[in-house]
């Protein structure tokens, strides 16, 4: 199984459909995230599916019970693999509800990657990053979620609290030498996978590489998934 989800961190759908054809189908699964979405729309992750790829649609739901009920059956009609929803028991419990017999899969964000522990502490968090982050795991799997979306440096620790049935998705992932950006709590995608991850996150490394195919390749060879 390729376990590579690319981010279409992009601007606009024209630059995401270029990118998709120039991976030319070594990768299946992609991304959308915020910014691609506020251009995009359903009218686009459609466009994705249509074309045989699955769709992580990544909003990161955080709303009023209700509305993230409704949101949640919205996205489950259109064929979306995964969305996530935030760590709150009420917001899971009501995303649980839209997503009803579908094949929807509902993941938890924990701690974003891009936060660290002085992060957390700017929020009002006296307790370590790990402690918040198995916290809210738990919190996941009883509420119903599928799986959980963490730093490839808690996927050992969340992979145990979880369960082996849990989808654990990465974001945060680089090759050795790779450019960090703006995450914070990184490891390296044989890493990731070695603790329990199901799924990596790829985004810059691939989207801003001269010849993102081959960055592909690379990155599947590194794990031996070829």
């Amino acid at each position: 199984m390729n376990p590579i989800i690319v981010a279409l961190d992009l601007d606009s759908p024209g630059k995401a459909r270029e990118l998709v054809r120039r991976l030319g189908g070594r990768v299946t699964f992609y991304k959308v995230g915020l910014e691609l979405y506020a251009t995009g729309g359903m009218d686009f992750v459609g466009e994705l599916i249509a074309a045989g790829n699955d769709v992580f649609l990544d909003l990161k739901l955080y709303d009023i019970g209700e509305t993230v009920k409704r949101a949640v059956e919205r996205i489950a009609a259109s064929g979306v693999r995964f969305t996530t929803v935030h760590g709150s028991g009420a917001v899971m419990r009501a995303a649980a509800k839209g997503r009803g017999s579908s094949g929807l899969k509902l993941l938890a964000v924990t701690v974003l990657t891009s936060f660290d522990q002085e992060d957390l502490a700017d929020l009002g968090y006296p307790c370590p990053v790990s402690e918040l982050v198995l916290l809210r795991v738990r919190k996941a799997m009883e509420a119903g979620m599928d799986g959980i979306v963490c730093s490839p440096l808690e996927a050992a620790v969340v992979r145990q609290t979880a369960g082996p049935s849990a989808i654990l998705v990465t974001p945060g992932v680089r090759s050795a030498g790779a450019a960090k950006g703006d995450q914070k709590r990184v490891a390296t995608p044989a890493e990731a996978l070695r603790d329990g991850a199901s799924y990596l996150v790829i985004g810059r490394q691939v989207t801003r590489a001269k010849e993102p195919a081959a960055e592909v390749e690379r990155i599947l060879a590194e794990i031996g998934c070829q």
